[in-house]
């Protein structure tokens, strides 16, 4: 009889050590929730906690939506560099902007009602996307990598013609359209965090409930036939949970592109594996150590002298440039 791969030793001394790393960055992300809500507290504790409690739920949903939905996307396409922007949500989202500041006007953007507006913003995208896999997946042996292809290509039609309809916008309501364009974690309208919560609560639960066959999926799409998955239907099951979950961070504080990208592969550099039950917690984790860790320093060290979406998609920038480059040796 072949030996083992793992003895029963070696199995146990692996999940230890796994729990254990995903314990001390429930710690970190612990103590970065204190320190978020407690540090340079000088007013009244009621409101900076309810205020300052806003915001940790908002950081949550985009840590949550964004770390899950990256990671899944990346081992149902086997490419620990591509990020769900490439399917060209982040450019539709600023081109629907556009044409809303375009067509009604600030003022008629903010008559619009912010709950309506984030519905028919979450739907718009969700529906291209969903429209866009299923033509795709239906009659090609290599859809996935034509996805991929065409979701660029729309990335790249909708920011141009966002540039053209930004050309026909007037100046005096530009500023609208401007404070739209980047992702903003101070200004968050608290009637849309319920519905986000909601609708990510049903997204993660039905990834976590997915862990072990994206397991089997990340083996490739042979491997996964073979052992009895139904490959397209499921591969766009989770594509069109990964569209919504995206669309939902975005439409709620802005386009954040090389987020999900830096948390994703700090959870499978952290825990040592790509196992989905371990390697989904700890993205999520990671993604709200930075944004609240990250949010600390600017207020309280920098005193808001950056943007914290600008400070993350430097350094998300930079890990995707050495991500390519280590791609590019090997």
């Amino acid at each position: 009889m072949k030996q083992a791969l793992y003895e029963p030793s070696q199995q146990q001394g692996w999940w230890t050590l796994s729990r254990n790393r995903l314990v001390t960055l429930v710690v970190l992300t612990v103590l970065a929730i204190v320190a978020f809500m407690t540090v340079g507290v000088e007013a009244d504790w009621a409101f900076v906690l309810e205020h300052r409690g806003t915001k940790v739920l908002t950081m949550l949903v985009v840590a949550c939506a964004l770390g899950m939905s990256t990671v899944v996307f990346q081992t149902v396409t086997h490419n620990t560099i591509l990020t769900p922007a490439v399917m060209g949500l982040d450019a539709l989202y600023l081109f629907l902007q556009s044409v809303l500041v375009l067509v009604l006007g600030s003022v008629g953007v903010v008559g619009l009602g912010v709950v309506p507006k984030f519905g028919l913003e979450i739907v718009l995208m969700v529906a291209l996307s969903v429209a866009l896999m299923r033509w795709l997946f239906t009659g090609h042996a290599s859809s996935l990598h034509l996805m991929l292809l065409v979701g660029m290509v729309f990335g790249i039609l909708f920011r141009s013609m966002t540039s053209f309809v930004m050309r026909m916008i007037d100046p005096n309501e530009f500023a609208t359209l401007q404070d739209r364009m980047f992702a903003n974690f101070n200004t968050i309208h608290t009637e849309l965090l319920w519905p986000s919560l909601v609708l990510l609560a049903l997204g993660a639960a039905y990834f976590w409930r997915q862990r072990h066959m994206l397991d089997v999926l990340a083996l490739g799409r042979d491997a996964a036939v073979n052992l009895g998955i139904n490959y397209q239907p499921q591969v766009l099951r989770l594509l069109v949970v990964m569209c919504a979950m995206v669309a939902i961070s975005t439409a709620l504080v802005g386009p954040v592109t090389f987020f999900g990208l830096l948390v994703a592969n700090m959870a499978y550099q952290w825990m040592g594996t790509r196992r989905h039950q371990w390697v989904l917690p700890a993205a999520v984790l990671w993604g709200c150590i930075l944004l609240l860790g990250g949010q600390v320093i600017l207020e309280r060290v920098l005193g808001f002298n950056s943007a914290l979406s600008v400070v993350v998609e430097f350094f998300g920038g930079l890990a995707f440039i050495y991500l390519l480059m280590r791609k590019g040796k090997q």
